[in-house]
């Protein structure tokens, strides 16, 4: 295989779900670029592929950048994975991408699933572009001013979330739009996938109601949400001609 980065899309829940094209890649490579080696041999060991690892998250992703540099530069075939869908596309490996092409290096795409586009396709509000927000800020001020920013916009908004925090993003969607449509969906392509269709505010009440007061989360499994976008306000009707009586 060409010395290179491949950035390799993986599985987002379904293993079966991987191209042959991406295991052809990850049997070929020198070296595996991992969010977390440990899921990501899950997925080699299905497949029986024996590649090396090394981790590279959001905490080491900009110390990886020489390692991927120097490797390819010495002739060898470099891939990037994350735990789920595409890298770079929240999640790790926008900057592997981006040093390895200001250092002349050649990236290869090797596209696979991901959660965005599986939610885009599944709700139903996708008739020309949409905003891709990805994870909203973790803190409650800066996330409650970001939605704020974004219940105005004009194209469908794509919203990852975590179990932990889907009450809270909802409660404050919910403050905001209870009556805009909104498409939630958990555990894509796995066994218990779930898609969920309403307003904000059914299905806010409907993930309350699911909360029994537990430490665990009230929704299990990875969240994408995709809010439904601002209505256009109507324009205001031309004044009626009076006819000229002459």
């Amino acid at each position: 295989m060409k010395s290179g980065l491949y950035i390799v899309g993986t599985p987002i829940g379904n293993l079966e779900d991987i191209s042959a094209r991406a295991l052809e890649t990850l049997r070929g490579v020198d070296i595996i670029l991992a969010e977390d080696t440990r899921h990501t041999r899950i997925l080699l060991d299905r497949y029986q592929i024996r590649a090396a690892l090394i981790s590279c998250h959001q905490f080491n992703e900009a110390s990886r950048g020489p390692v991927a540099i120097a490797r390819i530069q010495a002739g060898q075939a470099v891939a990037l994975v994350t735990n789920a869908g595409m890298p770079g596309v929240s999640d790790p490996g926008a900057r592997i991408v981006t040093v390895c092409r200001k250092a002349g290096l050649p990236v290869t795409i090797i596209p696979g699933p991901s959660s965005v586009t599986a939610a885009m396709a599944l709700c139903g509000f996708i008739t020309g572009g949409y905003h891709c927000e990805g994870f909203l800020p973790r803190k409650e001020g800066a996330r409650k001013k970001r939605m704020e920013q974004l219940r105005d916009e004009r194209l469908p908004v794509v919203i990852l979330e975590s179990p932990y925090r889907c009450l809270k993003v909802l409660a404050e969607l919910n403050s905001l739009a209870p009556e805009r449509d909104l498409f939630l969906a958990r555990e894509l392509t796995k066994l218990h996938e779930e898609c969920i269709w309403g307003t904000v505010a059914d299905i806010y009440r409907q993930m309350t109601a699911r909360h029994t007061g537990a430490v665990a989360p009230a929704v299990r499994g990875e969240i994408v949400m995709v809010l439904a976008p601002a209505s256009r306000p109507k324009r205001e009707t031309e004044p009626s001609q009076k006819l000229d009586p002459s």
